[in-house]
């Protein structure tokens, strides 16, 4: 994972796995890697890196595939761009929509709930 000279590990509360924080363009930007993680570990770490984002952020996900299941649990508040990478894994690029009401149940973050 290719992160910028300036990125800063932090701590994530319901982490499990290691995330950096780095400014890009004036947006904080929070990224995680899954890509060698199995379920339930990608949408455990979404989940808890949403929480992160306001109107002025981005949270990066590398991850092994597209997660499909997170989509419609996060699809009223947030928005995400889906990348194909060169090595096969995706980059999916999460914000908050515009006007959104928090209403994602972060709680939520099992693949068959």
């Amino acid at each position: 994972m290719s992160l910028p000279n300036d990125a800063q590990k932090i701590d994530v509360a319901g982490s499990t796995v290691d995330f950096f924080k780095y400014t890009n363009e004036g947006v904080d930007v929070y990224q995680f890697d899954t890509s060698m993680c199995t379920p339930p570990d990608p949408m455990v770490n979404a989940m808890a890196g949403l929480r992160l984002l306001d109107e002025n952020s981005a949270l990066v996900m590398i991850n092994h595939k597209s997660p499909g299941g997170l989509f419609p649990k996060i699809d009223a508040e947030f928005n995400y761009v889906i990348q194909d990478l060169d090595n096969g894994n995706v980059k999916v690029v999460f914000t908050r929509k515009d006007g959104a009401e928090a209403t994602t149940d972060f709680a939520s973050n099992t693949c068959n709930g």
